[in-house]
């Protein structure tokens, strides 16, 4: 059966598609360094948020980690669950961009550019976790292998050094990938300015001029870049995963972890870019490029990840109690008793990730952009409640009942958690501004090409 195309131009039924090249052109970069009150207000708040956050970080920087809420047992808490959080948000930048351009799906077109700048973004922001987790925030340059005169050198067998490498590559390729992408739109940009605005998208552009020989090699490095991504979606999230699988601690020595995490990394990104897509969609009047179609597949795509989480979910219980491991059995059976310490968040974990996406079955509510955009926050605190049952959880019940205790976040580390919202917010609105957020050329390909007499 034939895909029926969202925005094509000869479609009689869908009144507000693109008819033109030049319309496409106009319709993406009118918005481009023209702020607009929606835009403004939106900048500021997450500049206030931004601004909070650091003025927490402070406290801690001035006062020490004795701001936080972290005590003996427990030396994980929201700072690492929120660097796992948004690391897997960077997931479906990728998956989006490079693996459903290998296998040539259409409706990524609309989505994509804004999904690798999420990623992008989401990293830069995933970053600031490890080095606000070291309390000496100045020592962080011992996170990465270098010589240096006293010879001393980190434990390479440490999972966690195994993160500084996955990461970084993660970023780098990421971010390659995004700008490599965005030269053709830099060059549509730049000829449609003046000025020094022209000159500034000229250089940018690095001299695009859209020939022949420039788009035969702009589309080989792109596959070739898109086929070096694509292994990346599997392995950082498994390699982040390793944090945990690899320690010997109740409800984390699993060799389950690898997929679970990277179908969870997918499952919060794809829901992720429908929270960022569909206000821009608004705010930009972009239906004619982004709309149902779009955030009807994306929520596909979170219905088979739910389904795979919830399967995971399950099979953790399953292992543990096959295992006859007295400790793991322990871990597992306090995490799901509703009296327990941290009963609340299983049961929203299961709820936000298992339970709200069933929705999404019904056609109905899965094209309905009120219900889109409500699961998919809901599906957000679900993932980051997710991260949070793990880690906390089994650092607070670990093997020696002496040991264990509760942890409460303080107002320092909420504060650092709503400021990396504004990070990452203030980001990708400046891009929205300065870059195209969608795809021109791509858009282009599905668009009727003018012919001579039409």
């Amino acid at each position: 059966m034939a895909l029926v195309d969202p925005i094509d131009a000869n479609d009689p039924g869908r009144p507000n598609r693109p008819a033109t090249y030049g319309e496409t052109n106009r319709d993406i970069i009118r918005v481009l360094l023209k702020p607009t009150v929606g835009w403004a207000v939106a900048v500021v708040l997450a500049a206030i948020a931004m601004v909070y956050g650091g003025w927490c970080w402070y406290q801690q920087f001035t006062w020490g980690m004795g701001v936080s809420g972290y005590h003996p047992p427990i030396q994980w808490g929201v700072y690492i669950v929120t660097f796992v959080f948004w690391i897997g948000i960077g997931h479906a930048g990728t998956l989006i961009s490079a693996i459903l351009f290998l296998v040539r799906s259409r409706w990524r077109t609309g989505v994509y550019r804004a999904s690798e700048a999420m990623t992008v973004f989401a990293v830069m922001t995933a970053l600031l976790f490890p080095v606000l987790h070291l309390g000496r925030c100045w020592q962080a340059y011992w996170f990465f292998p270098y010589p240096n005169q006293r010879q001393l050198w980190m434990n390479f067998k440490s999972p966690l050094m195994w993160d500084v490498f996955a990461i970084s590559t993660y970023f780098t390729v990421s971010a390659v990938f995004f700008y490599v992408g965005l030269i053709p739109d830099i060059a549509v940009f730049r000829d449609h300015s003046r000025g020094l605005v022209r000159r500034v998208y000229g250089v940018l552009s690095v001299g695009w001029r859209g020939t022949h020989v420039q788009w035969h090699s702009y589309m080989g490095s792109y596959g070739f870049f898109a086929a070096f991504a694509a292994p990346l979606v599997l392995s950082v999230h498994s390699v982040v995963s390793w944090d945990f699988a690899m320690a010997p601690t109740p409800g984390w020595h699993s060799t389950i972890f690898p997929p679970y995490f990277v179908a969870g990394a997918i499952f919060s990104g794809c829901a992720m870019v429908i929270s960022l897509l569909m206000p821009m969609a608004y705010l930009f009047d972009w239906h004619k490029y982004v709309n149902t179609w779009h955030y009807e597949n994306l929520a596909k795509m979170c219905l088979l990840t739910s389904g795979i989480l919830t399967y995971a979910y399950g099979m953790e219980y399953f292992v543990g109690w096959y295992s006859q491991n007295p400790f793991e059995q322990s871990i597992f059976f306090w995490r799901a008793t509703p009296t327990a310490d941290y009963g609340w968040a299983f049961y929203l974990m299961v709820f936000c990730n298992c339970i709200a996406p069933i929705a999404w079955y019904s056609k109905k509510l899965r094209t309905n952009h009120v219900s889109l955009f409500i699961v998919a926050a809901i599906i957000n605190v679900g993932m980051w409640m997710e991260r949070f049952n793990i880690i906390v959880s089994s650092l607070a019940h670990n093997f020696d009942p002496a040991t264990w205790t509760t942890y409460a976040p303080t107002w320092i580390e909420w504060g650092v958690l709503i400021g990396s919202a504004g990070w990452f917010s203030f980001w990708f609105l400046l891009f929205s501004k300065t870059f195209p957020a969608i795809a021109i050329t791509e858009i282009k390909e599905m668009v009727a090409p003018p012919v001579r007499g039409h």
